[in-house]
């Protein structure tokens, strides 16, 4: 399949994971489960965030939105994925492929942006809490939350309209589970400066420069920690933030690896870490959140409770 240019380009096919097909099937099974997975549990942290007045905080309102962008990444790679699976690959179309990076690219860049806020937010409850309640209101929460959307939405539209720049003379398969930024370029004959002097702009205004946010806050909020007296103090301040550091670490270890790292010579290790990014970790988030959190468990106890109650 071949065309001429990306205007022309009706569809793209879609490589996925190649192999036999008992093992196409054995990932096909996990990816169906992971996935319910993910669905389920980010929904319930947003009923729980949402219906739980003990939940009425900053922080688990940034967990919610958190799982909103979960629930998007994961339902837009998925499904997609799982047919590729069972058909050893499979077409989408040219408005679809579009579609799925604008979606994919917004998803990604709200939580690399709200992952910076609630590192912010952390911050400022351990190293400023007679102050917290005043600088961390709920109108000042979603004034965040509307500035992530709005750089992921502005972000998103820039890489759009680069991608217009984009020729295609020769293939149009793609050598990914879906649509991306790299294999689109990987397979693109012309137009690729644009693009590529894009990617070099906002590279550090997406992933380097929060990266050094929350590492600075994070040397900050420790600091403050070990000062603490007591041992027990210590410990409750620390679990305040230790779900927080652990997402942070999975999801911008694994990005920073696909990104940054020269991966693109082995398509092999960019599918399985972008694998890890795009499918198990929104998985892994709430899993995190829940287990390692008792205001959470215990809003669900009170929910279950009350609707057998009922």
């Amino acid at each position: 399949m071949q065309k001429n240019n990306l205007t022309a380009v009706t569809e793209f096919f879609l490589l996925g994971f190649q192999g036999r097909h008992g093992f196409r099937i054995f990932l096909f099974c996990l990816l169906l489960v992971v996935y319910c997975g993910t669905i389920c549990g980010n929904l319930l942290i947003i009923v729980l965030v949402s219906t739980s007045r003990n939940l009425h905080t900053p922080m688990y309102f940034f967990i919610s939105q958190l799982s909103i962008t979960d629930i998007m990444l994961s339902t837009n790679i998925v499904p997609k994925m799982l047919h590729i699976l069972l058909n050893n690959g499979g077409t989408i179309t040219y408005f679809g492929c579009i579609t799925q990076f604008c979606v994919f690219g917004t998803s990604e860049t709200s939580e690399c942006y709200l992952l910076t806020v609630m590192s912010y937010d952390r911050y400022v409850a351990i190293c400023n809490p007679l102050r917290y309640s005043s600088i961390i209101t709920s109108a000042y929460c979603v004034k965040l939350s509307i500035i992530c959307w709005f750089l992921s939405l502005f972000v998103i539209l820039t890489n759009r309209l680069t991608t217009s720049f984009l020729t295609f003379c020769g293939s149009n398969i793609i050598d990914h589970f879906f649509c991306d930024l790299v294999p689109l370029l990987d397979i693109a004959t012309s137009g690729t400066f644009i693009p590529e002097t894009e990617v070099y702009i906002l590279s550090p205004f997406l992933l380097i420069v929060p990266v050094i946010i929350i590492t600075i806050s994070y040397i900050k909020i420790i600091a403050i920690i070990l000062r603490i007296p007591s041992s027990i103090n210590r410990q409750k301040a620390f679990s305040t933030c230790s779900s927080h550091l652990v997402v942070v670490s999975i999801f911008y270890c694994t990005m920073l690896s696909v990104y940054l790292l020269p991966t693109r010579k082995s398509p092999k290790i960019s599918k399985i870490l972008s694998l890890l990014y795009t499918v198990f970790t929104p998985f892994i988030n709430p899993i995190i959140y829940s287990l390692r959190n008792r205001e959470i468990m215990k809003a669900l106890h009170e929910t279950v409770h009350r609707h057998i109650n009922l």
